[in-house]
Order: C-alpha cells, then structure tokens, then sequence
C-alpha cells in the first residue's frame, strides 16, 4: 500500500475482499475486529462496504435459488457457533430492489465473488482448479478447464451442439464423427468435424487455437476456416484476424502448466486468479504493464505471488479470505 489515500476502485476492490471473507463460513472474532477496524479507518472506506453489502443483498436471493437447483451451498450458509461473527452482525437489515437488478447481479457478479445463473445451471462445471474429462459421445472428447462451464446445446439439423458457457476447454473430434460438431460461445460458432481445438470464452470474448485438422469459426456472417497452429479471436467488436501461435503455450494447461512469454502482469495475474481460491489484486495500473516470462505449476499455484514479488519487488499485504494485494 501506498502512503496516499486509496481510490474508490481500490476501496470497492477491498470491500468485495472482505464481504467475501465474511460470508464465507470461517469468520472469527479476529476477522471481525480485523474488519471493523478497516471499516472506521475512513467514511469512504464504510461507503465502500455499505455499496458492497447492497450488492450481496440483492444478489443472494437469486443465488439460493440457482444454487438449491444445483444443490449447491451458497456462501455464507454454513457458519459454526463458537467464535464466528454471524453475517447478520454486518449484513442485518432488509433490502428493497427491482428484479431487473437481481437479474443483472446474478449475470455479472461483481468481482466472480460467485457464479453466474448460466454457469450454475450448465450440464457441466468445474470449480477453482479443477479439470475434468469428458466424453460426449464415442468420437467428441472434451477437457475442460478451470471454473468452466458446458451445456449440452439445443439442436441443430445435422450437427451435434454444444455450449461453453464460461471458460475454456480442450475438444478433440474422431475419425468416425457421423456429422460436425458445433460449438457456440457467446454470439459466434465454432464448427469442426475431424480436429482438435481450443476453445476459450471469458468476459464476452471468445479465442479458438487449432491444433490438428480444421475448425471454421463464425460470427454474425463473418467467418474465417482455421488450419493447424493458428488461432483467430472475436468479441462484440467483431470477429479478428487469423495469426499464427505457439501451441504449446495455448495448451499448457492440459499439461499443468501455465506459461506466460513477455505477457502483462495484469493478464497474468487474472489467469493465475482463475486458478487459486480468493483473489490476487494489482493496487495501480503501471504494475499491470510490466512484462513478465515465466512458467507456473498449476499443482503448486501458490509459489506464484512469492516468486511475482521476488522478481518485481512487490510489497504484498495478505487479507482473509486468500485476498493478496500486490503494491
């Protein structure tokens, strides 16, 4: 941390720390006196929390309901009885808001403090390091990766479908495929009949790596036939242009391995979060620029922020909930 006064943004990125850690079902005491003292060191930093607490308010309702579908525990359910701060402590109180706003909050959690309406009704999901493999039918095999999310898709004429709602996954098609498999990712396709290919989806952008064979991946009319070691990305923007890559650093991750080559600090640390319970934050915007070259375990994740500090001299401050911030 920095001797000048935090920004809203860093005091809402803090909030959301400690709103997590206090609904997470292993608050003690110490938490709570920890976080009160945090809460009076300012007014801005008490807005910040009563901003964050609304948020959780409206949004958990809807939560409880996707999740019990699920049969999935909401955060903050289970609380034990000896020197745990209950969430009513902090969170009593009713709230009064519209319907539209559950609806946005249950599509856009703030900070991934939970998952979406999408993702916890999809076939299938991992959680936070985990991966998994499937097998759709004798010729579609797919592994998925950390915090993804799968539906089976509706059908199409001639074609079996999927959906990966959120994440990425490995997908290999067989020799024997009777008929093309389409796999949609937000508002583009991708189509494949005898390939291998990467498919990753997050925050409304989407990036396809062929591996082996050929994949075709459209867009709104647009549409571009990828051949092995290229890859071509699209978004709301539109649907780019094909370049040429590394696959090996696309498919670390199958092999537990996250490699990064002169990539931003900032992308890496929002890789690396996908991977690890609680949240790594940058504290300002010119640490995200520095280029970092390294390869992670993902099986040892944690030696991730001593050696990020080792090599750029980070002040680091740790907070409950596995929050670290890196100044």
């Amino acid at each position: 941390m920095t001797g000048t006064e935090p920004t809203a943004e860093v005091l809402k990125r803090e909030a959301y720390a400690w709103l997590a850690r206090l609904t997470s079902g292993d608050a003690t005491a110490a938490d709570a006196a920890a976080f009160d003292r945090w809460r009076t060191t300012s007014p801005a930093h008490g807005e910040a929390f009563s901003e964050a607490k609304l948020l959780w308010k409206v949004m958990r309702p809807a939560a409880e309901v996707a999740m019990s579908q699920r049969g999935d525990a909401v955060p903050g359910m289970a609380f034990g009885r000896t020197n745990r701060w209950h969430r009513r402590a902090f969170l009593g109180g009713a709230a009064a808001a519209s319907v539209a706003s559950v609806a946005y909050l249950a599509v856009r959690p703030p900070l991934g403090l939970w998952s979406s309406v999408a993702e916890l009704s999809s076939d299938y999901r991992t959680g936070t390091g985990e991966q998994k493999r499937i097998a759709l039918a004798d010729s579609i095999s797919v592994q998925l990766n950390t915090r993804t999310s799968l539906s089976l898709g509706s059908a199409m004429p001639g074609a079996d479908h999927i959906e990966l709602v959120s994440g990425e996954a490995a997908i290999a098609t067989g020799v024997s495929l009777p008929r093309p498999l389409v796999v949609t990712a937000g508002d583009g396709r991708v189509t494949a009949r005898r390939a291998t290919f990467n498919i990753r989806y997050l925050d409304a952008s989407a990036c396809v790596t062929c591996q082996d064979g050929e994949v075709t991946v459209e867009r709104r009319g647009s549409s571009v036939t990828l051949q092995p070691l290229q890859q071509v990305s699209y978004s709301t923007e539109g649907l780019d242009q094909v370049v040429a890559i590394d696959a090996s650093v696309v498919t670390a991750w199958q092999q537990g391995l996250l490699i990064f080559r002169h990539a931003p600090l900032a992308d890496v640390v929002a890789e690396v979060n996908r991977y690890r319970r609680g949240r790594i934050i940058l504290m300002n915007d010119a640490l995200g620029h520095r280029l970092v070259f390294a390869n992670f375990r993902i099986d040892r994740i944690e030696e991730v922020v001593p050696r990020l500090q080792a090599a750029f001299s980070l002040r680091t401050t740790n907070l409950p909930g596995d929050i670290v911030l890196l100044s």
